[in-house]
């Protein structure tokens, strides 16, 4: 039992090296399948609260390595929160244990990984989607796959590899050729996604300047000195007039600014106004300002709003996904969390429902903002509504010396792969950019600079079949997952508890005198 939970935590140390900042692209199709295959070798067999702790043991060695950025915000906030994604691992292990029971369970044990995934990512309250398996294969073959399957899709072409190369090395005869024939099947179908790749219809151009105007001070604390922050996009956003003025530059047909380009209310705050205003008179086009905007009695909203220069505010997208203790605190009304970092959110932050694209210089755009880049939903709902292109504004100053930036940049070219769809890019101080509808990077703006991006992205229309599923690939998953958990463990049960009564049923010794029989050398193992 130690020896399987030393391996595991090693087997889930090594998955964290198939993302950034140590991804390599030719090693993540062996560390990703090989760290399911490992999971799943390690919990096969055992009773269902044994494959817990294995199972736990690797989520404790993926997740604390995998989010260690998340010490910048607060060491308690790394432990907390990285040992409660890794019980997510665990639950997974006791469910491989019992989907391991039946036939063909390379194919459960790939719709479990896909319904652990959607799970952790959804619960508790907004959950925590970062360690998808989908999100390790930028600048690899299985990326192809993104547009037919979507995330859920490539974690279960991922997961099925894993297990079917358990299968390979614990199977026998037939179970051997099939789970052979598996492997076959999932690496044909990223061939085939190679060769016949997803296109969607050109649409035209437009030409977009992104704005990473930095953050002053330590560059960590969009706080520090927000009104400096305000200042650096605007001017930045001026400087770029003359450029265009001068014949230096081409015209933007509109200007991105990033999350928390304004930390106060623009419609409140007088001189920060003031400031937009500077902006969008000297460029002349629109601007996609970031805002906190006061959102009633004790609450905010993370705005991304479309400023005119001359009409003034216009269409606005609202942040889908805040962040549980980071912007906004569950059950405030129940106790005082008035203390470390928590004291600094003072208003919850209220979560936004809009599904519409964005008009902006002549384009649709489906905006996100900072974490919304890790979920589906809002991305896809604009998309389907006719978006041409996406934008993605986000602060991340406060995890500007870890590699939490590179980890969401990757996971927002594989949006772009996934919907087909140009991106942009504006950070405060990093990492801000440019991809293509292939997810290739045009450009990036250097870390902690002041620097504009000024960039011809196309517009594209129609949907890949990955948008046009939507949540059909983890809704059949988890269907198929819970179905199989019951066929598993209704024999299971009844296993358990015929070996439990052999147990205390006294045998027949020799002469007819009874003899007890110790449990211990007639029970399989139990959980």
């Amino acid at each position: 039992m130690l020896q399987r939970s030393v391996l595991a935590l090693l087997a889930g140390v090594a998955l964290a090296m198939a993302y950034e900042p140590f991804a390599i692209p030719a090693l993540v199709p062996l560390l990703v399948p090989g760290g399911v295959a490992a999971h799943t070798l390690l919990t096969r067999g055992l009773g269902l609260r044994r494959a817990f702790v294995v199972g736990l043991a690797f989520g404790v060695g993926f997740y604390y390595v995998h989010i260690y950025w998340m010490t910048t915000v607060a060491m308690a906030a790394w432990l907390g929160l990285s040992f409660l994604e890794a019980l997510f691992y665990g639950i997974l292990g006791s469910a491989v244990a019992l989907l391991t029971r039946l036939p063909v369970w390379p194919l459960w044990v790939a719709t479990a990984w896909v319904s652990m995934e959607v799970w952790r990512s959804g619960w508790p309250f907004s959950g925590m989607p970062w360690g998808r398996l989908g999100f390790s294969v930028v600048d690899t073959p299985v990326a192809a796959a993104l547009p037919y399957v979507g995330m859920a899709g490539v974690t279960f072409l991922l997961a099925l590899a894993g297990a079917a190369l358990a299968a390979v090395l614990v199977g026998q005869g037939r179970t051997r050729l099939v789970a052979l024939a598996t492997l076959g099947v999932v690496v044909a179908s990223v061939a085939l996604a190679v060769a016949l790749p997803w296109t969607t219809r050109t649409d035209g151009a437009v030409t977009v300047a992104v704005v990473q105007g930095d953050v002053p001070g330590p560059g960590n604390d969009i706080l520090y000195d927000y009104r400096q922050v305000t200042e650096n996009h605007a001017q930045a956003t001026v400087d770029l007039a003359d450029d265009v003025a001068a014949g230096r530059v081409p015209a933007p047909d509109f200007v991105l600014w990033p999350e928390n380009s304004t930390a106060v209310d623009p419609f409140r705050d007088g001189e920060t106004q003031a400031q937009i205003r500077r902006a969008t008179e000297a460029i002349g086009v629109p601007v996609l300002v970031g805002a906190i905007v006061d959102g009633g009695p004790g609450a905010v909203l993370n705005q991304g709003i479309v400023w005119d220069p001359v009409t003034g505010a216009g269409e606005r997208y609202t942040k889908r996904h805040p962040v549980a203790y980071g912007e906004y605190i569950p059950f405030r009304s129940v106790a005082d969390f008035n203390f470390g970092e928590l004291a600094r959110i003072g208003r919850d932050m209220l979560a936004g429902t809009g599904r519409d694209p964005l008009s902006i210089g002549g384009a649709e755009v489906a905006d996100a903002i900072c974490f919304d880049v890790a979920y589906e939903d809002a991305i896809h709902d604009q998309v389907t509504r006719g978006a041409q292109l996406l934008s993605v504004q986000t602060s991340n100053a406060t995890f500007i010396f870890s590699d939490q930036i590179l980890q969401q940049f990757a996971m927002t070219r594989l949006r772009a792969i996934e919907t087909g769809r140009a991106t942009v890019v504006a950070s405060t101080n990093g990492v801000s950019g440019v991809i293509g509808p292939d997810g290739e990077v045009v450009a990036t703006a250097g870390v902690r600079e002041t620097e504009v991006l000024v960039e011809e992205v196309e517009l594209r229309s129609g949907l890949t079949p990955a948008v046009r599923l939507a949540r059909w690939p983890w809704q059949v998953a988890v269907t198929l997952t819970l179905i199989a958990l019951v066929a598993a463990l209704l024999p299971y049960r009844r296993a358990r508890r015929d070996r439990a009564e052999q147990a205390r049923t006294p045998a027949q010794g020799a002469g007819g005198a009874e003899e007890p029989r110790r449990g211990a050398e007639t029970m399989a193992e139990q959980p």
